[in-house]
């Protein structure tokens, strides 16, 4: 028996709209602020640019263009051929959760170097996918010898080895030289976390063996947060292709997601039109600068902001040999408010600064000086109004 449709409801009959949470907001005025914390940095202008700009479908053929050449730079910006190398729809975190979400399956040996709060993280989503995990620690602030790594392997015998090239919570900069061979040597997969390091300091995916490499376009791309790179060597690829049960992870699962980026271009999710091409113009900016000359215009910038430190009598965290230019952890005085310091440059100066995470709460201020934002001017507002706040 066919049912008979139901007429929708009259005006008259319906509930009367609550106009409880009708809120008359003013027109959107956001404030000037300088963004020296660790994340996000001020987006280029251009990039905002490019965001503002008016949309296409996500399978519209100028779209798919603006796909490839996104990818071209991509592979040009972490020096690497691989194929699948995408932006994923999500923050730098979405694109960390996919590394693992594709590649580990229950009972899966992974051993995560911590020396930061990021390490932290990767250990809390591999337990969630079902890795037996296993960690080695350093001090918050200090990196791992190849001599600790190998010394770490050989006692756990992973199926991957995760590290955090540039540690967002402490301002260190992990060696990644010899890693991959290492990993090779006890067939293992190598994943780095390259969130506050890509396109600010030296970074060679292929030539280091990095079999997954993930970061955030909202630091040394100057992108806003809302888009994040990916890359998948033919080795990660394998272990993909070879899992015994479907990716948990539907929306960030690679041999769906890949057929979209990939040559199909066949529909998964609905891209973020306008994210990418921010994402686009962030990466073209890197190629027109030039990678060489971006590292060092990015560690000139840091050294600048060390000495002006040091004059001040203040220290930074991080031994030099291992500092990161684009986010300096700096010690706060004996005897200063941390917090306050922050609230004060933020409310005379309009300048961000972040404190602390985790172990080192309290203890530092985090600096960032990141893509548009690394240059000589922005370090020298920043020390002319932290010495003002500070003399209060």
């Amino acid at each position: 028996m066919v049912a008979t449709p139901t007429a929708p409801p009259s005006a008259a009959s319906r509930p009367a709209v609550s106009d409880r949470h009708r809120l008359q907001a003013a027109q959107l005025d956001v404030p000037t602020r300088l963004l020296l914390g660790p994340g996000p940095s001020n987006a280029h202008p251009r990039v905002l640019q490019a965001l503002g700009m008016r949309q296409v479908g996500h399978l519209d053929p100028a779209f798919i263009e603006l796909m490839n050449e996104t990818q071209e730079l991509l592979r040009y910006v972490w020096q690497t051929d691989n194929e699948v190398t995408i932006p994923v729809s999500g923050t730098g975190s979405a694109a960390m959760e996919a590394t693992l979400a594709n590649t580990v399956e229950p009972g899966d040996k992974v051993l995560i170097g911590i020396n930061g709060y990021f390490g932290l993280r990767l250990t809390d989503m591999a337990e969630r996918y079902g890795a037996d995990v296993k960690q080695i620690f350093k001090p918050w602030g200090e990196v791992f010898s190849l001599e600790e790594l190998r010394a770490a392997m050989e006692e756990h015998r992973p199926a991957m080895l995760a590290l955090v090239h540039a540690e967002t919570s402490t301002g260190a900069c992990q060696p990644f030289e010899g890693v991959g061979d290492l990993c090779r040597e006890f067939d293992c997969l190598l994943l780095a976390d390259t969130v506050t390091s890509i396109g600010g300091v030296p970074l060679f995916v292929d030539e280091w063996g990095i079999d997954m490499v993930y970061a955030g376009g909202q630091k040394a791309l100057s992108c806003p947060p809302g888009i994040a790179p990916l890359s998948f060597s033919d080795r990660a690829l394998a272990k993909l292709n070879a899992r015994k049960s479907k990716v948990p992870n539907w929306y960030l699962d690679l041999s769906l997601v890949g057929k979209y980026w990939g040559s199909d271009r066949t529909y998964h999710h609905t891209a973020p039109i306008n994210m990418n091409y921010a994402m686009r113009e962030c990466l073209r900016l890197v190629a027109e600068e030039g990678l060489e000359e971006r590292w060092a215009r990015h560690q000139s910038t840091g050294e600048l902001l060390w000495e002006g430190l040091a004059d001040m009598g203040i220290e930074c965290h991080v031994a030099k040999e291992f500092r990161l230019p684009t986010l300096t952890t700096v010690k706060i005085p004996e005897g200063v408010d941390g917090k306050a310091v922050c609230k004060q440059l933020l409310a005379d100066y309009n300048i961000e600064i972040g404190g602390g995470l985790g172990e080192l709460g309290g203890k530092v201020w985090r600096v960032g000086l990141m893509g548009h934002n690394s240059r000589p001017e922005t370090v020298v507002t920043l020390l002319a109004a932290l010495k003002k706040v500070l003399g209060k």
